[in-house]
């Protein structure tokens, strides 16, 4: 069986960064920048005043010093006159500063009899300028691959971008398979479960950027299998859910070798999550996941979502890792690489008491899985082991 490291490395071969796609600022939210964004103009583009109050020469500040308030300047109203000895400019927060002069009095510092203020004894001795291009100049870049949040829009709106150019978000088709399999809101037969891993697999790409795509459930005949992958065409990545195992109706992996898939590895050396198959298909990739609902989540985590990440153009899509002291004891782990569902606070870590893959109520109270390497010894309260985040 493979190591979860071998198996990582050709899920990633298996896909590359997407194409691109010019879209409006405004609808680059949560998309990844694909070219650099370059500054057409400066930031501020004119000094600005950064406080209320009067822009004076600062040669002449000192504590009482008066000056003749000769006109004003405020925000897209600049003042255009000059500026002599003696004399002050009214100006209020975003205005230009008047050329040539370099010192804002606040106001709180000064008092004022119709056009003559005075500067108090205790004055404030900043500038309050915000000088031309303090923030970015013309031709500063904003720098891609980069995820576009609020930060990022407002910054590529403030260099007079738009529009941008972004990856396309992969679509990901996610198709359940098994005859015991109903859709939420169904009634299901006693035999029967209501197919959950889905929905928690197509939320996961979502957040991760990708576009998902869910198809009916599959049912264990060939002919149902194959209707699903001929629904999966187009998709860039195609995640099948259960019927990967090597049980007498687990015909996943068969029926999909027919549609062309070439099989990269099945098995790994983890858990949960030992079923693993993955490999080219049809236009893109197929990673078939485990049926039991934390098995799937944690190779969605672990494998899913940096193939998405790489082809939104993270050029380091694989998942991070930080180290935290544990404030439980752990046993020994076996020959498999295990991802123990945990939960870290106050930044300490301690896995949960119950670890059974069809667990969703622990999965969901969990924030991080705890990576256990193969073999790795008893750990007692305090050592420090590699986190996850969920």
């Amino acid at each position: 069986m493979l190591s979860v490291a071998e198996a990582l490395e050709l899920v990633l071969g298996l896909v590359e960064p997407a194409s691109t796609e010019v879209v409006p600022l405004r609808d680059s939210i949560g998309r990844t920048l694909a070219k650099d964004a370059i500054a057409t103009r400066n930031q501020p583009p004119f000094s600005a005043s950064a406080m209320d109050g009067y822009a004076v020469h600062n040669s002449e500040v000192r504590a009482g010093a008066q000056f003749i308030v000769i006109g004003e300047a405020a925000a897209g109203h600049g003042f255009s006159g000059t500026v002599g000895a003696g004399q002050a400019i009214r100006i209020f927060t975003g205005a230009p500063v008047p050329d040539g002069l370099d010192r804002i009095l606040i106001q709180e510092d000064v008092t004022r009899q119709n056009d003559v203020i005075t500067l108090s004894e205790n004055h404030d001795t900043s500038h309050y300028i915000r000088h031309l291009g303090a923030d970015f100049k013309v031709g500063d870049v904003l720098p891609a691959p980069c995820m576009i949040g609020p930060a990022e829009v407002s910054l590529a709106a403030a260099m007079n971008i738009s529009p941008v150019t972004v990856y396309r978000r992969p679509t990901v088709a996610i198709l359940a398979t098994g005859d015991e399999l109903v859709m939420p809101g169904e009634v299901p037969n006693e035999d029967q479960i209501v197919a959950s891993n889905v929905f928690g697999l197509a939320a996961m790409c979502q957040s991760a950027g990708a576009n998902p795509r869910l198809l009916p459930i599959a049912r264990d005949t060939p002919a149902s299998l194959s209707q699903a992958f001929a629904q999966a065409k187009g998709a860039d990545i195609t995640v099948t859910v259960g019927g990967a195992s090597v049980g007498d109706h687990d015909l996943v992996g068969a029926v999909a070798e027919a549609h062309g898939l070439q099989r990269a590895f099945y098995k790994i050396a983890m858990r949960p999550g030992k079923p693993l198959m993955a490999g080219h298909f049809q236009n893109g990739a197929l990673l078939g996941l485990p049926g039991n609902p934390v098995s799937a989540l944690v190779c969605g985590k672990l494998f899913l979502e940096p193939m998405i990440r790489k082809m939104l153009g993270d050029p380091a899509p694989n998942v991070t890792t930080r180290l935290l002291p544990l404030t439980a004891a752990l046993n020994a782990n076996g020959p498999r690489a295990h991802y123990m569902r945990g939960h870290h606070k106050d930044q300490k870590v301690q896995a949960f008491d119950r670890q059974d893959s069809a667990l969703l109520s622990v999965f969901a109270q969990a924030n991080c899985l705890i990576k256990r390497p193969p073999f790795d010894p008893a750990r007692a309260i305090g050592e420090i082991v590699e986190v996850i985040e969920i």
